[in-house]
């Protein structure tokens, strides 16, 4: 931190630009994870024990009523709210077979689900890409500037170069400091979000054909 504090004493605008950006995408990022972390957990949970408490109905509408309890981040229950839908008649949409319906409303269902669980993580890719090179332009421009303010002082020794040339590479360690997290967070967020994606895929699979057979009776 001390080596910091150096540094945005003697940066300049852009270099304490760069250093007010990285802070900005640290805290971005952290605050997604935390949230991320809450709402795939939650869904995890919340999936597994709602698809299980809807199968073990005795009805659709008790089905329904159960699913309301127990889908806290609401991504079961647009699947069974899809696949009851009586849409109107005299439309395209009536005018193909029940199953092709059933198909397309189901799948845009389950891509609206998917797009709740997976918000932010373009943001986390992002900033685990780019905050790299961000610390990497504020340490140049440090040196830059650094090199400047030697080259103006008259005189050039290894301790007048050694200092504010470290005091700028802290930069660089910022940069990797906020993209490690992002990095990380991203791979597992997206090994949770897949996992949660073939549970409610299955589920929609198997509502379909339920929906089907109940049609045939």
């Amino acid at each position: 931190m001390e080596g910091f504090a150096q540094f945005w004493s003697g940066s300049d605008a852009i270099g304490r630009a760069v250093a007010v950006l990285l802070l900005g995408m640290s805290v971005s990022a952290w605050v997604v994870i935390f949230w991320k972390a809450w709402v795939l957990h939650r869904a995890g949970s919340d999936i597994e024990r709602a698809v299980g408490a809807f199968w073990s109905a005795e009805s659709l509408d008790v089905g329904r009523e159960r699913l309301a309890l127990l889908d806290r981040e609401r991504v079961v229950q647009p699947l069974v709210a899809a696949a009851v839908l009586q849409p109107g008649t005299g439309t395209l949409e009536t005018s193909a077979h029940l199953e092709s319906q059933l198909t397309r409303r189901l799948r845009d269902a389950l891509h609206r689900s998917l797009h709740h669980l997976q918000f932010g993580q373009v943001m986390l890719a992002s900033i685990g890409a780019t905050a790299p090179f961000v610390g990497l332009f504020g340490t140049v421009w440090g040196i830059y500037h650094a090199l400047l303010g030697i080259a103006g002082s008259g005189t050039l020794t290894v301790e007048k170069i050694a200092g504010p040339v470290g005091e700028a590479l802290v930069m660089t360690a910022a940069g990797l400091a906020v993209a490690i997290p992002a990095v990380l967070a991203y791979n597992v967020f997206g090994k949770w979000v897949g996992r949660n994606e073939a549970e409610l895929e299955g589920f929609a699979h198997d509502l379909r054909e339920m929906m089907l057979e109940r049609s045939k009776s």
